[in-house]
């Protein structure tokens, strides 16, 4: 979950440089920049976008049911869920105070929504328009910035946990520390308290399963990266780096034929990687300066698509004046569906048009 620079009067983004938590940042060198991370502006390859306008901002995830209907979540707490033909919305839950990221639709209907702002694992069920908390604590301590969400056939249920330091209205602050508190939880199909799988993550966030539920793929936007988590065979409990990033990732999509889509909110930061390399007191102070002198995203659309070996498959990118900062992806009936945190719509566009 990351977005493209604010101003204070955004839902998601409105504090002060006053209100700010302290952070303190921890040295790292980051991985070299490719030739794909310094060209991204020569790389227009993205299919026309189709809109969808909303009556809220942020569908920062997005998801589609079994009847081909796309679900998000936006920044004012409500669910919606839209017609296939994108003419009618529908709230099917409105969480509010709480800010939806992370959805998945379970196979009785029922959806799975992520409260990123209370740190809450919820079950929605559209029907009865009820909200039920499934997981609120770990380890005795609340959950914090609760971000992404799926559910395997046997009903448990994996979701990440972005920052244990920092709330949604601070990402920046986890990713300007580089403290590495994200989290992957495992929660019983019977319930109960949530198992923690991998620690130490960088900004964990979007979550997807592999081919069979073998593994599952965890994006760390703070690294860059996208990491394997082997849930079955041999090497059940290992993780490895699965595929390197020239940009920020977000939440992931599992796509036909084993891909595995990713959303990404917009390349490196040369400024930004310069600072994690040096003294740690130069974050401290940029972490200070007023909110628009921040370094932000740079507007794009922009996903990838990456095969079983970690391969880039698909690599789509181009301006977009009127959508920007892709945060959830979802390929369904040969569209790939497209949310951002920052704007008032989602997008799609035909796979077809897509050049392998």
């Amino acid at each position: 979950m990351m977005g493209a620079q604010q101003t204070s009067a955004h839902p998601d983004w409105g504090y002060t440089a006053m209100a700010r938590p302290p952070i303190r940042p921890q040295t790292w060198t980051p991985p070299p920049r490719s030739g794909r991370a310094r060209a991204w502006r020569k790389h227009r390859s993205l299919p026309p976008l189709d809109l969808v306008p909303l009556s809220g901002l942020g569908p920062e995830d997005v998801v589609v049911d079994a009847l081909g209907r796309v679900l998000c979540g936006v920044a004012d707490g409500r669910v919606l869920r839209l017609s296939p033909d994108g003419r009618e919305a529908v709230t099917i839950a409105d969480i509010a105070p709480g800010r939806p990221a992370g959805l998945e639709v379970l196979p009785d209907g029922r959806v799975l929504v992520c409260d990123a702002r209370r740190g809450r694992l919820l079950r929605v069920d559209p029907d009865k328009g009820s909200v039920e908390t499934l997981a609120d604590r770990q380890g005795g301590e609340p959950l914090r910035l609760v971000s992404n969400v799926v559910a395997a056939a046997d009903g448990t249920v994996y979701f990440t946990e972005s920052s244990r330091r920092f709330g949604i209205d601070d990402w920046r602050a986890d990713v300007l520390e580089h403290s590495g508190t994200g989290r992957l939880l495992r929660l019983a199909a019977g319930g109960g308290e949530p198992e923690v799988l991998l620690d130490g993550l960088q900004f964990a966030n979007g979550v997807a399963f592999g081919p069979d539920e073998s593994y599952l793929a965890v994006a760390e936007t703070g690294d860059y990266r996208v990491t394997r988590y082997w849930l079955t065979g041999d090497r059940a409990g290992d993780y490895e780096p699965f595929v390197d990033l020239p940009g920020f990732p977000d939440n992931l999509g599992a796509g036909t034929h084993g891909l595995l889509w990713i959303a990404m909110v917009a390349p490196r930061d040369p400024l930004l990687d310069t600072l994690h390399r040096v003294h740690p007191a130069a974050r401290q102070v940029l972490w200070r300066v007023p909110e628009a002198l921040l370094p932000g995203p740079k507007p794009t659309v922009w996903v990838i698509a990456v095969d079983t070996a970690g391969r880039v498959v698909h690599d789509l990118q181009g301006p977009s004046a009127a959508f920007r900062a892709v945060t959830g992806v979802a390929e369904h009936g040969g569209r790939l569906w497209l949310g951002s945190l920052t704007e008032p719509s989602v997008a799609s566009f035909d796979l077809a048009a897509v050049r392998v």
